[in-house]
């Protein structure tokens, strides 16, 4: 009987590491990974969505634009310092992703800018949008809503930890 109890926890266990690696996207050569935004707070009608672009191809590619029904507006932006101060910028030429390279979208960089929000954004849902590629082509993905706090470096230590 421990043996089935056993079994039955170790299944349960690699469901939901299942569940997790299906957080991951594909079309053409490029790779999405581990879509995500911030709950928001309350009051705040704006969202930045975060990402791992990974292209495989041996030429480079251009993420041109993402549109999703959440938002009166997605656009894609960076975070340039200008004299000593933090500013958004929007990419309207999109963000290139290099041959054989990669882009991370990440708090202080290069994210999607979900501009007045329909509805918050509420930890532990989804949002939905399209990301479009230069050559690759559309895929739809879904961001996962983590926490209000939630802290990206945190959760890759501890994943880097976990392959090891």
């Amino acid at each position: 009987m421990k043996f089935r109890q056993w079994a039955l926890g170790a299944l349960l266990g690699l469901s939901s590491v299942t569940s997790a690696w299906a957080h991951d996207y594909k079309v053409g050569q490029i790779q999405i990974d581990d879509p995500w935004v911030r709950a928001s707070a309350p009051g705040q009608t704006n969202g930045a969505g975060y990402l791992d672009i990974d292209n495989d191809a041996k030429t480079a590619d251009r993420l041109v634009s993402v549109s999703s029904d959440a938002a009166e507006r997605v656009e894609l932006h960076t975070v340039q310092a200008e004299k000593g101060v933090a500013r958004m910028r929007h990419l309207p030429e999109g963000i290139e992703v290099p041959a054989d390279g990669e882009v991370k979208l990440a708090p202080g960089g290069y994210h999607v800018m979900f501009m007045n929000l329909k509805q918050p954004f509420v930890a532990g849902g989804e949002v939905p949008a399209t990301l479009k590629f230069e050559k690759a082509g559309e895929v739809a993905v879904k961001f996962e809503i983590k926490p209000i706090g939630h802290q990206p470096d945190a959760d890759h230590a501890h994943m880097d930890h976990m392959k090891h």
